[in-house]
């Protein structure tokens, strides 16, 4: 398979998952002292990230938790951001200058931060009552994040289950998926690598992973034009723009708002003969309980586009590593 190392995915999953032994004794702690809500920050694709977090809980919890656009509250601020406030941000780079002042703001305003920094960077380091550094799975380290607060409160008494069983069973789960899907994803990737605008789906926990997909992936990495747009909101004006010829890619989860994507998917036919379905029920996910399975959608759909990308990569003949403008021109 191109590009593809299975035992480095393998380590890098189960790497992640063992930073619970970071994350669970911090957030004991701050529980203990008392929250009074919590922020997750972020921009671009961490922002994405912290929006499908936030999805995540709220259908869990009565706490008040929302995402945070960085850019956005280092300009108009949030005066929910203060002190009881528990902040929650993810940043590859470490650098990326509205991280840095949405962090310094936060910091200003006493909420209590922890970090997630693939690279530790020094300065955001002295910000954070707790910053772990680990590469990737960003995803990943939120949700842990979020379901150890939620057990906290009382509101997910399956968590210690529900880890072990990822422990034990997610790493070759989703290696599995990048596996079974390479030959579609390689399909897929030949069909519509000329597209001139493309047209992404997705609803609840698998909202933030399609905005970001689009806007990330498709628009940053590979160059090629997208919208996306909620299953929730596909009704209420997308749908009078899809044709027959439309190029559209619905991903369903398996979450609460499973509805809303499937009602997309009944509608699609009748309009549009270019659509494509992902839907994260059609992976086995061996050893994994179905009662969990929904928790991890946007994780497998993303196993998914993993392989789709990598085949664009190599019959577009651009590597997603360049970048035009993103941080090569003062902006």
């Amino acid at each position: 398979m191109l590009k593809f190392q299975e035992e480095s995915l393998r380590q890098s999953v189960n790497g992640a998952l063992a930073l619970r032994h970071q994350i669970n004794p911090f957030l004991d702690a701050i529980f203990e002292k008392g929250i009074t809500n919590i922020c997750f920050l972020g921009i671009g694709g961490t922002y994405a990230s912290a929006m499908q977090t936030v999805s995540h809980m709220k259908e869990f919890t009565s706490m008040e938790v929302f995402a945070e656009n960085a850019a956005e509250y280092i300009t108009t601020g949030n005066r929910r951001i203060m002190d009881g406030t528990l902040l929650i941000y993810s940043s590859v780079t470490g650098s990326t200058p509205e991280i840095v002042k949405a962090v310094e703001k936060a910091h200003a305003a006493h909420a209590t931060i922890l970090a997630f920094l693939d690279n530790p960077n020094p300065h955001l380091r002295e910000l954070c009552e707790l910053c772990i550094s680990y590469p990737q799975n960003e995803q990943l380290k939120l949700f842990m994040a979020a379901d150890r607060i939620l057990f906290l409160r009382h509101e997910f008494d399956c968590y210690d289950d529900c880890y072990e069983n990822f422990d034990c069973y997610l790493a070759d789960a989703l290696i599995s998926v990048e596996q079974s899907s390479d030959s579609f994803a390689q399909e897929f990737a030949k069909k519509h690598c000329n597209d001139t605008l493309h047209y992404f789906v997705g609803a609840g926990n698998q909202w933030g992973s399609t905005y970001s997909y689009g806007m990330c992936y498709w628009e940053e990495m590979h160059w090629m034009a997208t919208k996306t747009v909620s299953s929730g909101e596909f009704f209420h004006g997308t749908l009078e723009i899809i044709s027959r010829d439309t190029p559209v890619t619905l991903f369903i989860s398996e979450d609460a708002s499973r509805p809303l994507s499937l009602r997309v998917a009944a509608f699609l036919p009748k309009i549009c003969a270019n659509y494509t379905i992902i839907d994260a029920a059609d992976y086995p996910l061996i050893g994994i309980k179905p009662q969990y399975r929904g928790f991890i959608s946007h994780l497998v759909t993303h196993a998914v586009t993993n392989r789709i990308d990598v085949h664009l990569e190599a019959i577009n003949c651009h590597p997603m590593e360049i970048r035009r403008y993103y941080r090569c021109l003062e902006y």
